[in-house]
């Protein structure tokens, strides 16, 4: 896995600090930039979304999921953005949201961001750049040259970087930020992360906070090319957050469990195969 510092992507400012660049100009000599999806998972994020919107680089599509918010949040993404693919997610869950937004996506590029404002859409175009540059999977990091937080706790802190290390022997990993959520990849590998199918009413694993843990170990165990861009996280600016770090950390163990004893079975299976 490679890892990618901002300053070596990052393109010109404006005097607001978002990227003069538009991700529509061709990219390493091609003559046809990929387009790119923005998909911004929502539960009550009305007072959020105009400093997300400010912040937004030209895309071709976002869409937006609600979670059941109360407080205006899909009406004012409409006002932000008329032409947005806006829905509403069929279970409860960060997970289940994004999986919808994944199937609602069109773009050949699928950008994950938050709708809370601590993930900055200003940085899109770095992880664009990492894709059509090689890479299967952009993925943000905090913790890489460039990267930073104002948000993360003690307490998380230490819960990521243990969840990191158990990742990185398990599966022979390279990560510096398990956890992260800000993450890009190529719409045509999507199958291959083999998320909860939407459709089905009862609660499913990766329906959660876990998602981020299912995407990258599920990327790496499909052999994806990473690359690490180093990314800033802001604290949310209005609301609370639903993450808890003690149940949340705890689902994320068990996941990466989960993941192993798949990745085991699987490889049981083919060494079977060839016998």
């Amino acid at each position: 896995m490679t890892d990618i510092a901002p300053e070596a992507l990052r393109p010109a400012t404006s005097d607001f600090g978002a990227p003069a660049c538009d991700l529509h100009e061709p990219s390493s000599g091609s003559a046809n930039a990929p387009t790119v999806t923005v998909v911004l998972p929502t539960r009550n994020e009305a007072k959020n979304l105009p400093y997300v919107a400010k912040r937004m680089p030209p895309v071709d599509q976002i869409v937006v999921i609600d979670g059941g918010s109360v407080d205006g949040t899909a009406d004012v993404a409409r006002r932000l953005w008329p032409d947005a693919t806006i829905i509403e997610q069929t279970r409860a869950g960060k997970g289940n949201a994004l999986a919808c937004g994944f199937l609602a996506a069109t773009g050949d590029i699928i950008v994950m961001i938050d709708g809370d404002g601590s993930t900055d859409p200003a940085e899109i175009p770095l992880f664009v750049a990492a894709l059509v540059a090689g890479a299967d999977l952009a993925k943000g990091s905090r913790f890489s040259r460039g990267g930073g937080s104002d948000d993360i706790t003690h307490l998380r802190r230490l819960g990521n970087k243990g969840l990191n290390g158990l990742v990185n022997w398990l599966f022979k990993t390279e990560f510096s930020d398990l956890c992260y959520g800000y993450n890009a990849f190529w719409r045509r590998n999507l199958e291959s992360l083999a998320l909860p199918p939407v459709e089905l009413a009862e609660p499913q694993w990766g329906d959660g906070f876990e998602i981020e843990t299912v995407i990258n170990v599920r990327a790496a165990r499909s052999g994806w090319a990473i690359r690490e861009v180093g990314s800033f996280e802001g604290k949310r600016i209005y609301g609370r957050s639903n993450l808890n770090a003690v149940s949340d950390g705890l689902r994320v163990l068990r996941t990466i469990g989960r993941e192993r004893r798949e990745h085991r079975a699987a490889r049981a299976a083919t060494v079977a195969g060839w016998a």
